[in-house]
């Protein structure tokens, strides 16, 4: 009978039982442990490596200026515009978006707390945030990773189950060592300790839970499995942590970095938090990423900059200001193609890497000047046909989390809607 289920459900492969496996009964679904006949499954294969997803989100605080950005013309014959000529070599493989935005989103710079969220009134005193797209994603698949999920550069894009934003790492530098550079075997073992005593807390926490549940009413013996859940998850991800510093970290043919002091250098920054996402896709450290792009108090040290970032992007229509602006948003955006280079130069079970990852740019705001309609978005890899402008009405806009239902289908997900996306993307067809 067991068997039978998992063949059904899609947990057996290849004559072995997946890690995701679970018991299926009277709507329950029930995680096994991992067992022996799930080894050679955990190891991986070329074949399993093709057919891993990954998901990259990449938020732009102050926006793009529209022109330059977005194409006037639908369809697959659209003219290059100015930032998108960078771009020209990976044409067909990414696809521009207009015309979506959030329902009832709003407040500017606020936007960006729900922009992978879609939760309304960001602004408001009141306002209380949902999971975003990533941590949904991350919590279905983190486990088969070191890392559930990297959250780079200023954050707050990033929420977790409970409404919360998860913490950011912000030094590029000390990411890349905490990724890539192996501790001595003192640091391991200290490391090693506190994991476990994080364990033994959650486990005398558990101990009080179970006695309590028998003492209280149906209602809070509700929440109480609400929390003891919580408490599982906490504890099943601290296992797998313990797990990892045992193995040792992926070997990369990269210079540790050095912090960068200077504050201006905000390309130089984005270069270095690129660099890191493309080797942790390649080692599959992680297949759930988001980067925030801030730096709007700089003045970009760059040929021909020479007012702060946030100020030109009020610009008002001033033409100096525009040109200044239009330096730092095109260095931006050849970082961006650089990346989806490298992600389509790497081979990864025979096929590119930029095949397997999906990566989304875009903000919050339509641009510098607060409005949070009619967003600016690129989505680029996965395994999607590419090479369009889906251009959708610029008055009524679609529900931009029907593309977060697009892509969290691709990811894997039973997703039939999110946020105020209630079906796919019309027009964003998967590959066959």
């Amino acid at each position: 009978m067991f068997r039978q289920q998992s063949q059904s459900a899609g947990f057996l492969r290849n004559g072995r039982l997946s890690r995701r496996c679970m018991l299926r009964g009277s709507g329950v679904a029930l995680p096994l442990p991992f067992l022996n006949c799930m080894t050679a499954a955990a190891a991986g294969s070329e074949a399993d490596a093709a057919n891993r997803r990954r998901m990259v989100a990449i938020n732009f605080e102050l926006s793009f200026h529209p022109p330059n950005l977005m194409p006037e013309v639908s369809g697959a014959d659209y003219p290059l515009t100015p930032y998108l000529l960078s771009l020209e070599s990976l044409r067909r493989d990414f696809t521009i978006i207009s015309g979506t935005s959030h329902p009832d989103v709003d407040g500017g710079h606020a936007a960006s707390k729900s922009w992978l969220t879609g939760a309304a009134h960001p602004g408001a005193s009141n306002f209380v945030n949902t999971i975003s797209m990533d941590q949904l994603v991350a919590n279905a698949i983190g486990l088969e990773t070191r890392w559930a999920s990297l959250v780079l550069g200023s954050g707050g894009i990033s929420v977790s189950a409970n409404g919360v934003p998860v913490p950011a790492m912000p030094f590029a530098a000390r990411l890349f060592q905490t990724l890539f550079v192996e501790g001595d075997a003192n640091e391991q073992k200290r490391q090693i300790q506190r994991l476990q005593e994080g364990r033994s807390v959650l486990d005398s926490v558990s101990d009080g839970v179970r006695r309590m549940q028998a003492r209280v009413g149906t209602e809070d013996r509700g929440k109480l499995e609400q929390y003891f859940t919580a408490i599982r998850d906490a504890e099943q991800r601290l296992k797998k942590a313990e797990q990892w510093q045992h193995k040792p970290k992926p070997h990369v043919d990269a210079e540790p970095m050095v912090e960068l002091r200077d504050l201006n250098d905000i390309t130089g920054r984005a270069k270095q938090f690129y660099d890191i996402m493309y080797l942790a896709l390649l080692t599959d450290s992680t297949r759930v990423m988001t980067f925030c792009v801030g730096d709007s108090n700089a003045v970009a040290s760059l040929p021909g900059v020479t007012m702060n970032y946030h100020d030109l992007s009020h610009h008002g229509q001033d033409p100096e200001k525009l040109k200044q602006l239009a330096i730092i948003e095109s260095a931006h955006l050849n970082l961006f193609g650089e990346f989806l280079t490298k992600l389509k130069s790497a081979d990864e079970g025979g096929v590119s890497l930029l095949s397997q990852t999906m990566v989304l740019l875009g903000s919050h705001m339509h641009s510098g000047g607060h409005d949070n309609r009619n967003l600016p978005v690129i989505l680029a890899g996965g395994n999607f046909r590419h090479g369009q402008h889906l251009a959708f009405d610029r008055t009524s806009n679609t529900p931009m989390a029907q593309l977060y239902v697009s892509m969290l289908q691709q990811m894997g997900l039973a997703a039939e809607r999110f946020s105020s996306g209630s079906c796919t993307l019309p027009g964003l067809e998967a590959k066959s």
